[in-house]
């Protein structure tokens, strides 16, 4: 029985992604004092739900301290309060050869989570077949803005990421490099949404104000650390 105890354990931490949190998904007393506020702090899934629906998807996970994309399939999420300007901080970990996404502006009048969002994208660069353009890989403001190869981290290894969004500035770093510095609107901003893939869709990143999303792309995908400050 113990022996059966000790692989069930060991095989549960495997599926959840292994890692100790026992000092993640906590605020410091500084964040605190400078407005930050936990979107999940390891178990407590109430601040999301899945996208033009009350609840959350149980495909949807807290795993060994991590949010994590359990089954393909549970759908896209976003947290239940939106945002105007803000800084947006998470870790993501995704599985060998996955896609995924962060979602900034959120609304729910289109069809998809991301008919209006910009996405911040999640990808194994190294096996992914989106890997062959640019601006589809890991970091990158998705299908407009490219992130550089050395912002990323294998498959398996956790990536950091903070976004800013004051008065449309959109700023993107991850792990440290910054990927996107860009006005919302502005003529730069123009011309890359007019060679995307966005040009014509109507209302894309047109709202100031949304949720944050995440995307079940079907593949695994962790998160941890996930956290926001609104700025003024």
């Amino acid at each position: 029985m113990k022996t059966f105890i000790s692989f069930s354990f060991g095989l549960w931490l495997a599926m959840c992604g292994n890692s100790s949190f026992a000092d993640e998904n906590q605020l410091s007393p500084t964040e605190k004092s400078t407005g930050w506020q936990l979107l999940f702090d390891g178990s407590d899934l109430s601040q999301w739900r899945n996208f033009k629906q009350e609840n959350l998807n149980s495909g949807w996970t807290a795993c060994n301290g991590t949010l994590k994309l359990s089954t393909s399939g549970a759908g896209d999420i976003l947290t239940k309060a939106s945002y105007h300007n803000f800084d947006l901080a998470l870790e993501w970990k995704i599985a060998e050869g996955g896609n995924s996404g962060i979602f900034i502006l959120v609304d729910e009048l289109g069809q998809n989570i991301y008919s209006h969002a910009p996405e911040i994208q999640i990808l194994d660069n190294q096996r992914h077949s989106d890997n062959k353009i640019d601006s589809h890989r890991s970091g990158s403001l998705y299908d407009m803005v490219a992130a550089d190869q050395s912002a990323f981290k294998p498959a398996g290894e956790w990536n950091q990421v903070h976004i800013r969004l004051k008065d449309n500035f959109l700023q993107i770093w991850q792990n440290g490099v910054n990927t996107t510095s860009i006005v919302i609107g502005s003529s730069t901003w123009n011309t890359l949404l007019a060679s995307s893939k966005f040009a014509s869709w109507q209302g894309f990143a047109q709202g100031k104000k949304g949720h944050i999303g995440l995307q079940d792309h079907g593949d695994t995908v962790w998160f941890k650390n996930i956290k926001i400050r609104e700025l003024n």
